[in-house]
Formats: C-alpha cells, sequence, structure tokens
C-alpha cells in the first residue's frame, strides 16, 4: 500500500499512441535536430546569395528573405505540433527532411527561371527600384516558404518523439531539442559565411545542405529499417552536381572575364568596347570599378575624374598622399595616376572591405599593391582602417556603397566626417561620392549638410553630367574655389580640353552651422 503522502507522477502521455521505446532513439533524434538547424541556416543565409545577381543583397532583400523564412518557420512549428499527433510522428519527420533536402538541391534549378519571372531583362537601376523590393520578396515566397515551412515542423514533432520515449516532461525535452538545434543554427552560420559560400560556392553549399539533411532523415529511418531515405544519398549530389548556373543574361557584344561568389556580394568582370567594368549584384546599367587600357581621365558620365581637381588645385611640384576609403578595383587611383600634375608624386592607400575585388582589380584592373607608394589595405572596414592608417593625407576620397545604392550608416554620420577631419593636413580635401539624381536629391542635401557640420566649414557639390552621381568637396581650412568668380577654373588646360571643365552653375554651397 502506498503512502498517501508520496507524490503522484502524472504520465502526460499515458492516452497518447507510443511507439517502441529505444535507448538510441534520443541520441538519433537529437542529431537530426541538430542537422535540420544547421539546414536552415545555410538556407537562410544564402538565401540572399542566391537572389543577389538579380536583386542585390540590399537591406530590404535581408528584410524581405528574413520576413519570409521567419514566417513559414512559425506555420511550420503550428503544422509539426500538429503532426506530432499522429500515431507514428518519426514517419512524418523522415519525410518532412527529405522533402527539404530535395527541395536544396533543385533551388540552384529553381532560383534563375523563378528570378525571372520577378526581374525581367533590361530593366535599369532607375526604373527597377520598386521590383527590387517587391520581386525579391515574391521570389522569397516561392524559392525559400517550402522549404523553412517543413523545417519548421521538425522541432515540435523530435520534442513529442522524446517525450515519448523517455516518459519526459515537455520542457525538458523541449530543452534538449531547442539546445541542439541552436547548436546546429551555430554551425551552420559561421560554416555558410566564412567557408562554404566563399569557397564552395551555392551550388555546393546547398548540396552539403541537403546532405546534411539526407543523413538527419537517415539518422531517424534507419534504426527502424526504413531505407528510403538511403536512396537520396545518390539523388541529391546528382541534383546539385547538374544544376546549372543561372545568372542574369549578358548584353550582345559583352565578354564576362570572371564570376566571383565572395562573402559579401556576386561579382563580375565583363568586357566590352576595349573596356572592363566590375559588376556587383544586380548591376543593372551600374558598375562599381571601371578600367581603360591607358591611365588617366575616363571621359563624360563617370564620377572617378573629379576626384583629380584637388590636385590641381594646389599645383606642381609636390608629394600627393591620398587615402582611398572603398577602393574597389582601384578606378580612382589609376584615374589619378594618369593626370597628375607636373612633379608631383602620388602616395595612395586604398581601403577595400571585399578581398575579392582586390584580387580581380589586381588581375584585370591594373590595381598596383605591395610597393613603397601603393599600399592596399584588402578585408577592412572603412572606419576601422581610418584609425589604424594614422597620418595625415593630403586627399581622403570616400567612395564605399553596399549593394551599389547603399550608404553605409556607419560612413555617413558626423562623428565619422569628423574623424576624416581629423585624418586630414591642414589644407588637405576631402571627396565623396554622392550617388544622387542632382544637387537637390534629398540624400545629397544631407550628406553635404552632415560633412559641413562636421568641417565646420562650407562645402562645394558639382553634379556629375551623364550619370546619377554628384562629387563633395570639402576642405580641412584653406577655401574652397568660387564657383561663381571670373577666375574660375578646374585644374589645367589639359584637363578642361578632355572634358573636366566644370560648369560653375553645377556647383552649389551647403551652408553650415
Amino acid at each position: 500500500m502506498s503512502d498517501s503522502n508520496d507524490p503522484k507522477r502524472i504520465d502526460l502521455h499515458s492516452s497518447a499512441p507510443q511507439e517502441p521505446r529505444s535507448r538510441r532513439g534520443a541520441a538519433f533524434w537529437l542529431g537530426a535536430v541538430c542537422l535540420s538547424g544547421m539546414g536552415t541556416m545555410v538556407v537562410e543565409l544564402s538565401a540572399v546569395h542566391l537572389m543577389a545577381p538579380w536583386f542585390g543583397s540590399t537591406n530590404a532583400v535581408w528584410t524581405n528573405v528574413i520576413g519570409v523564412i521567419l514566417l513559414a518557420l512559425a506555420m511550420g512549428y503550428a503544422l509539426g505540433a500538429r503532426w506530432s499527433r499522429a500515431e507514428n510522428p518519426s514517419r512524418r519527420l523522415v519525410q518532412v527532411l527529405m522533402f527539404v533536402a530535395v527541395w536544396c538541391a533543385l533551388l540552384p534549378w529553381l532560383n534563375g527561371p523563378v528570378a525571372g519571372w520577378f526581374m525581367p531583362e533590361g530593366v535599369t537601376l532607375d526604373g527597377a527600384v520598386s521590383l527590387l523590393f517587391w520581386g525579391s520578396l515574391a521570389c522569397s515566397v516561392v524559392l525559400f516558404l517550402p522549404p523553412a515551412w517543413m523545417l519548421g515542423c521538425v522541432a515540435p514533432i523530435a520534442v513529442e518523439l522524446l517525450a515519448r520515449n523517455d516518459r519526459d516532461q515537455a520542457g525538458h525535452a523541449g530543452g534538449r531539442v531547442l539546445a541542439m538545434s541552436t547548436v546546429g543554427s551555430l554551425v551552420g552560420t559561421f560554416a555558410t559565411t566564412y567557408w562554404l559560400v566563399p569557397s564552395l560556392g551555392l551550388k555546393m553549399t546547398y548540396g552539403l545542405a541537403a546532405m546534411a539533411l539526407t543523413t538527419a532523415a537517415c539518422l531517424i529511418a534507419i534504426p527502424r529499417k526504413r531505407l528510403a531515405p538511403l536512396s537520396l544519398w545518390i539523388v541529391v549530389p546528382i541534383l546539385s552536381g547538374l544544376a546549372p548556373n543561372a545568372m542574369p543574361g549578358t548584353p550582345e557584344g559583352v565578354e564576362v572575364l570572371a564570376r566571383v561568389q565572395s562573402p559579401y556580394q556576386f561579382l563580375r568582370v565583363i568586357e566590352e568596347g576595349g573596356g572592363r567594368r566590375l559588376v556587383v549584384n544586380e548591376a543593372m546599367d551600374s558598375y562599381q570599378s571601371v578600367w581603360r587600357p591607358e591611365p588617366g581621365l575616363i571621359g563624360p558620365g563617370h564620377y572617378y575624374d573629379y576626384f583629380v581637381p584637388p590636385m590641381h588645385w594646389e599645383g606642381p611640384d609636390r608629394e600627393w598622399s591620398v587615402l582611398t576609403l572603398g577602393l574597389g578595383a582601384g578606378t580612382a587611383v589609376r584615374v589619378m595616376e594618369g593626370e597628375m600634375p607636373r612633379g608631383v608624386e602620388l602616395q595612395s592607400t586604398g581601403v577595400e572591405i571585399d578581398p575579392d575585388i582586390v584580387r580581380l582589380g589586381a588581375t584585370y584592373f591594373d590595381l598596383e599593391q605591395g610597393t613603397p607608394s601603393r599600399t592596399v589595405l584588402s578585408g577592412m572596414d572603412a572606419r576601422a582602417a581610418l584609425h589604424l592608417v594614422g597620418g595625415e593625407f593630403d586627399q581622403i576620397i570616400l567612395d564605399a556603397y553596399a549593394n551599389n545604392m547603399e550608404v553605409p550608416t556607419h560612413l555617413c554620420s558626423v562623428e565619422f566626417f569628423g574623424e576624416v577631419h581629423g585624418g586630414l593636413r591642414e589644407g588637405g580635401w576631402f571627396t565623396v561620392n554622392v550617388a544622387g539624381f542632382g544637387l537637390q536629391d534629398v540624400l545629397v542635401e544631407a550628406v553635404g549638410q552632415t560633412v559641413a557640420m562636421a568641417f565646420d566649414s562650407p562645402v562645394l557639390l558639382v553634379r556629375v553630367p551623364f550619370s546619377r552621381n554628384c562629387m563633395l568637396y570639402a576642405r580641412r581650412g584653406g577655401g574652397l574655389p568660387d564657383p561663381g568668380a571670373d577666375s574660375f577654373v578646374v585644374g589645367s588646360a589639359q584637363l578642361q580640353h578632355r572634358g573636366l571643365a566644370l560648369d560653375p552653375s553645377g556647383w552649389q554651397g551647403s551652408a553650415h552651422r
């Protein structure tokens, strides 16, 4: 007879259908959960890279992808809770993992046609603003909602399996599942960013994710002598390996010299008409760097030429030290090298966050580095590098953009521009490429006013003809050229002859506090 004071254990699962208990079952299920967590993060973090050639990797695209995946996971948790009540939930879990494994292997096949539905060829950057948002959202729904939905089912089914197998409390079982899922997510996060995508490419990344999910299905199925998932070990590698390298089309007469998927973006080097361009992500009619066979001015419509005037305003016979934040493949420095005033020696330090761009620059754009007069800091953020390089420069160039259109916020603040001011010698120049549709553009005005506040002096803005760019000039001490003066000239007669004579009516002074 039991003591009436003894605690009573309530079996919450006494009425639930019971699967045969297995000592190894818990370890297999937790291993499967870990692999599915890894697969979830691979799908999420690689998703933007997969869509970048069509939609870029802007904050809006990231938001759309993350939002769709979060919605899908929420739907999966609800569906998984329902499926966990089945008589044999392990069978359902195997089916879920097999479905996602096949879908991951098919993603490199699907992304080109699906992205082409929502981002037709030939759309310009100006006309694609709404398509970049709505198209990336629709593409995310079609490509990534189904696998993320099914992956959301894994955790609730696994919790139910552990609780039934071990006669465990739901909280204890749920904590174990969440812990293993998070461990897998951590592995997937670091592996995707630092190894899989940059080293193996997207096809192999999704192929390995599919193999991991196939392994998870096998961990659950094989102890119960269900051998169907083993067939995926043959099917998945074939699907992944045969997937086409889907990319947006290139116009006739354009040759693609290189394609690189960097940790930051998708890069292409294209050659047309004797020149080369480095295009990033969706590209449209935009480009990141330009190369011509001879150094010097590139010509109308290219803002890089407008980094040259400060050297000529200062005059000949001197050393000119320039720091370029956002070096790209080195176009600004190459332009300056071909337009040096008499007796001027150029000392260049360039900072570029993406090492793959630097490698492409050295191969295809004559980017010189590693010499006493040419230093390149690869893989460094511009603001961090500004603190490290020290010294006082004659000119600091800011040409740092993310995803063709976005100015990184930490490079567009009063505090950062104040740090730039401190990195210039007295009389030194700060030149900024500002993307905008004219001097009255909201972004152009905002950047101009912020620089003026940080420098506590006026700035000058000039609209670059035949482009979507404006150039900003600021100076630490000393005066700025007066575009209203009769004697106003930009540089030498040779520069003006080659198309760099700036129209004074295109200049604007920015008020300061």
